[in-house]
């Protein structure tokens, strides 16, 4: 089960940006009495060090330094002294690069235009980002109310995940063992007997730790309940050993509510914009890209920039019975040992 950790993000956001402003100002700082030196000292001020007869600069160590979180502003001069040592190393890494000409690598130059692509794209997403609104407080507090198992509800989930390799035709055969069972160990020892493959692991996952399209199902879950989920090569399993509420107040989730409305709307006017663009454009597809093309069905969505989110994992379906299969509480050592998990 991936895990978007969309809370938890969204919670160090404010952390983080307050420490890069903190972080920004000293440099600026430095930067500007450096400077009023005026002449060959402004000029010196910008040279952190010379490695053979290439220059590091004062903006490389700041750009640098505006990227790494949790930096204190009394932080700033020991960080900067590191990094310049880091700086230094790859500028020696890269003149020994372009002695060898690996520079002139066919895969190295594709890497390079493939990052500099990139870094162009997102840098087009940010800007069109910059346009979003903030969500009102009436949005916030409606998005609180929408998602109990969220908020108001939330719990920690002490999950076991049970991945059988299966064929369609013989999902309901396992569903019945499952059902059957009184306890896990039962279950497991059941799908032994009849030569499935399988594998467990056991996962305790916050409420934010979901994908939200699978966050639903779970929470409607009881400690000792089921649910199963259909895969291309099997069935996926999950178990609710037990759970924990740990429930969190409007204001509490406030700054993610508002981080994630807000990163969500700057999607949006991503993905519109590059399908307005996407309209108006001529695109031509070639070779076995067109026949693809032409047998893709109606409506296919194109890719989205790399800044957007990516889409959450398919939905749950929960069990036809929602009966406890008899397991109560925490049964981990179970799954790792003597029933055939390998």
């Amino acid at each position: 089960m991936r895990n978007r950790d969309h809370g938890q993000q969204a919670r160090q956001a404010k952390p983080a940006f307050a420490s890069f402003a903190a972080i920004s100002a000293a440099v600026l700082a430095t930067a500007v009495l450096a400077a009023c030196g005026g002449g060959s000292g402004a000029k010196a001020s910008q040279t952190a060090a010379k490695v053979n007869k290439e220059e590091i600069t004062v903006h490389q160590i700041n750009f640098v330094l505006q990227r790494q979180p949790n930096v204190k502003p009394e932080q700033v001069d020991a960080a900067s002294r590191q990094i310049l040592e880091r700086l230094i190393d790859q500028e020696l890494a890269v003149q020994k690069a372009q002695d060898l000409k690996v520079d002139r690598d066919p895969r190295v130059v594709q890497q390079i235009e493939t990052a500099k692509r990139e870094i162009i794209a997102r840098a087009y997403a940010d800007r069109i980002g910059e346009t979003a609104t903030k969500p009102s407080d009436q949005e916030i507090k409606q998005y609180y109310n929408d998602k109990p198992a969220l908020f108001a509800e939330r719990r920690i989930y002490n999950l076991q995940e049970i991945n059988i390799e299966a064929k369609p035709d013989q999902f309901e055969a396992i569903r019945a063992k499952l059902q059957g069972a009184k306890t896990l160990p039962e279950f497991l020892e059941s799908l032994k007997s009849d030569n499935f493959k399988f594998v467990g692991s056991q996962i305790v996952r916050s409420a934010e730790q979901i994908p939200l399209n699978n966050l639903d199902a779970i929470s409607r879950l009881k400690d000792g309940q089921f649910i199963m989920n259909g895969q291309p090569n099997g069935l996926t399993v999950l178990f609710l050993a037990g759970s924990q509420r740990q429930p969190a107040t409007e204001a509490q989730a406030r700054p993610s509510i508002e981080m994630f409305l807000l990163n969500q709307r700057k999607a949006e006017l991503v993905a519109k914009d590059i399908k307005a663009m996407r309209d108006n454009a001529k695109i031509e597809y070639v070779g076995k890209f067109a026949d693809m093309a032409a047998s893709a069905p109606a409506g296919t969505p194109a890719a989205t920039p790399a800044s957007t989110p990516t889409p959450a994992a398919p939905a749950l379906e929960p069990a036809a019975s929602d009966s406890p299969t008899g397991a109560s509480g925490p049964v981990d050592n179970n799954l790792a040992k003597g029933l055939g998990i390998k």
